[in-house]
């Protein structure tokens, strides 16, 4: 069973009854790529120990070779001194050392296919889970958005908005009251600071033109006097 099929099954297990139920998509999301990264990291961990595994494997079928070797020596030593029981045991050894060496190659063969497998599987994955990620988080960005558009339409179709202007303009009518309060204190004592200023500058512009007045009429009457 390849580790898609496998991730499918958890996935699958874990995370329909959720969907049908149309819970919270961030959840799902996020224990959907949850179950990709626990997945890589079963893989990985065990084509590690495959490796190793290969590793040890190997050493032990060169031991095979080394005392098939060995024997096949001890074999032709005996059959020189004219020992064949000898030399008969001495290949019998030697072939059954050989074929430990074969079995043993066939295991790392086997542990070999498997690491491929997991190497090519986990680059699938990897590339799974990068694409899961990025529309993780364009849905989070989808979600955001839709919430906050979700809010404002509650809000614009709420009263907030209208209750909010109103209480807006009965605070301008107040501070309209207070306004007319301060005049009305301006009216019972007189006249205002500001009228008071505007009447003086108005009484320097009546004096300035009687000035004027006064200069234009008197330089005639000069004139007459002088002709006298």
């Amino acid at each position: 069973m390849g580790i898609f099929s496998r991730m499918g099954d958890i996935i699958n297990s874990n995370l329909n009854s959720m969907i049908e139920k149309a819970e919270n998509p961030e959840k799902i999301t996020r224990l959907i790529i949850q179950e990709m990264e626990d997945t890589l990291v079963e893989v990985r961990t065990s084509a590690a120990r495959n490796i190793a595994e290969t590793k040890e494997l190997s050493r032990k079928a060169n031991q095979y070779d080394v005392r098939a070797k060995e024997w096949a020596v001890k074999a032709e030593l005996a059959l020189t001194k004219g020992r064949e029981d000898l030399a008969r045991g001495a290949v019998a050894a030697k072939q059954q050392s050989a074929q430990m060496a074969e079995v043993v190659r066939k295991e790392i063969e086997i542990l070999n296919e498997s690491v491929a497998k997991a190497d090519s599987d986990l680059e699938k994955l990897q590339a799974k889970l990068n694409e899961a990620k990025a529309k993780h988080k364009a849905l989070m960005m989808r979600g955001t958005t839709a919430t906050n558009q979700i809010k404002m339409r509650k809000v614009m179709t709420s009263n907030k908005v209208d209750d909010a202007l109103a209480r807006y303009e009965r605070m301008e009518r107040k501070v309209d009251e207070l306004a007319a309060h301060v005049e009305a204190f301006d009216l019972g004592n007189g006249q205002s600071l500001e009228s008071q200023f505007a009447a003086l500058e108005a009484d320097d512009a009546v004096e300035a033109e009687l000035a004027a007045l006064k200069k234009s009429i008197g330089k005639p009457a000069k004139k007459i006097a002088a002709n006298k």
